[in-house]
Parts: C-alpha cells; sequence; structure tokens
C-alpha cells in the first residue's frame, strides 16, 4: 500500500511517520509514505495557493491550478484520490476495509474555506468525512484514516486476527482488557479470565461485547443481525429480565409475557 499525501503543512507529517504503528509498517515495508507540498506548483513568484471566492463572502479558496498539477504529477492509473471533507460520506470500519484494499491512496488536505469545487468534479474519486464537525484543515482527518487502514494491512499488527477483534469489525464494541496486577485499588480481576478455560474466557468476552454495546452505542444493533451463539446470549438475558420483572410485579399487574 502506497500513501501520498497533498498538503501545504508537510512538516505535520514528519512525527506522524516516525511513531508506533506507522513507523512499523514503514520500516517492515507493508506500506510506503510521502508528502507533496502542494504549494510547490504555484507558479507566481509568491507561490500563491489561496484567493479570494468569486461571489463574495469570507475567507479564502484554495486555487485549481496547484491542486491539479500536484495531484497530475503523482496519480497513477490504479491510484484512488481521496479529499478530506465535511460533505464526504462517514468514515468507518467498512469504509476503512474497503480502502485497505487499494494498492495507492492519494489524499487531498484542504485548507481556509475549501477548493475550488472544479477540482472536486474532475480530480477527486471520493470524498470522506471522519465526523460531523469541522477541523482548520484535512492533515489530521488524513491521519486518522491512514492509521485506520494500516492497522488491517494483513502482518502490520503482528497477530493474524488482532483486527479482527478490533471495536467496529465484527459490528460491536470490543470486550473490556485486563493486565497485571490481579487487583488495582481493590478491584479484582473477573475470574473467568484467570481460570485458564478457553472456551469460557471467548464466552465470556462475547457477552461483555454485546453487554458494551447495549449500553453504549445501541445504534450498532438496531440493523446488525446476530450470529447464533449471540441470539442465545440474548435470549439468555430476555429470560433473566423477564423473571425479574416477575418477581418485582405488583399483585394484579401484568408482567412482561415470553421472550420470543
Amino acid at each position: 500500500m502506497n500513501f501520498t499525501v497533498l498538503t501545504l503543512f508537510p512538516e505535520m507529517f514528519e512525527c506522524f511517520w516516525e511513531n508506533s504503528i506507522i513507523r512499523r509498517a514503514l520500516e517492515q515495508k507493508f506500506i510506503s509514505a510521502s508528502t507533496v507540498n502542494i504549494r510547490d506548483f504555484a507558479t507566481d513568484r509568491h507561490r500563491t495557493v489561496d484567493d479570494r471566492p468569486y461571489g463574495g463572502g469570507c475567507g479564502m479558496v484554495m486555487k485549481p491550478e496547484p491542486l491539479a498539477a500536484a495531484i497530475r504529477s503523482v496519480k497513477k492509473p490504479d491510484s484512488r484520490t481521496v479529499l478530506l471533507s465535511p460533505q464526504g460520506r462517514r468514515f468507518d470500519q467498512s469504509l476503512a476495509e474497503d480502502m485497505a484494499g487499494e494498492k495507492e491512496l492519494v489524499f487531498v488536505c484542504g485548507r481556509y474555506e475549501g477548493i475550488d469545487d472544479r477540482i472536486c468534479l474532475d480530480f477527486i474519486d471520493d470524498e470522506i468525512s471522519i465526523g460531523d464537525y469541522v477541523l482548520t484543515g484535512g492533515e489530521l482527518a488524513v491521519m486518522v484514516v491512514i492509521d485506520a487502514v494500516t492497522r488491517l494491512i494483513p502482518g502490520v499488527l503482528g497477530g493474524d486476527d488482532s483486527a479482527e477483534k478490533d471495536s467496529f469489525s465484527d459490528g460491536l464494541l470490543e470486550h473490556g482488557h485486563f493486565t497485571r496486577p490481579g487487583v488495582f485499588e481493590g478491584e479484582g480481576v473477573p475470574d473467568v479470565l484467570l481460570s485458564g478455560n478457553h472456551r469460557e474466557i471467548e464466552q465470556w468476552r462475547l457477552e461483555n461485547s454485546l453487554i458494551r454495546t447495549f449500553l453504549k452505542r445501541p445504534d450498532l444493533l438496531k440493523n446488525r443481525e446476530p450470529d447464533p451463539r449471540e441470539t442465545e446470549i440474548l435470549k439468555k438475558w430476555c429470560a433473566e429480565i423477564e423473571g425479574l420483572i416477575r418477581k418485582q410485579s405488583l399483585p394484579g399487574s401484568d408482567p412482561l409475557s415470553g421472550c420470543q
């Protein structure tokens, strides 16, 4: 996978390339990465990359000529050019998995009020947003996308199933994690994790994942079909909840009917 970032601030990526998973992925050649300074493609002596918007209004707009020249300098037949924009489709784990299958990703970082719309129409393959808020520029958003995509490239995380067990990979939040010491400020570790029984541990992790998703992100469950194991867990919870309600019901009240 090759990442190319077109930006007015290439220095922002120097630390990003040199640390953590990204650095290891570069050293082991799972990925290659570079930045291109859009200002280098300005043709006037002041290296101008922005101008006032037609029709008036506040702020400045990135000029099309330097951007078009920068994109043309790096774009290849099999590359995908992506603009980070609040107007783009929402970035999520599914989209990260899709992008991880590409050979070349070219990212365009906007600044000011945005880029000339003719670039969006003629030079951009995809517009992506990392959330419903506005950043000063696209650089931080690009780092988020590159980090998420790099983790999904086979071999980058070491373990074959490391990325598959991350939150959102299967539509659920990830289960809780614990490490030494066994007791911290009076709080212990769930006994099952100390049992050595891998089947029970796996069951606990699945249940913990389900309950975390239900409590923290119930929206993730609405359009997701549970698998048979998850269905059994949900039925068990339903029966337990129904039992509690029956015990608490007052005489003459109508407790919940049986779960289906």
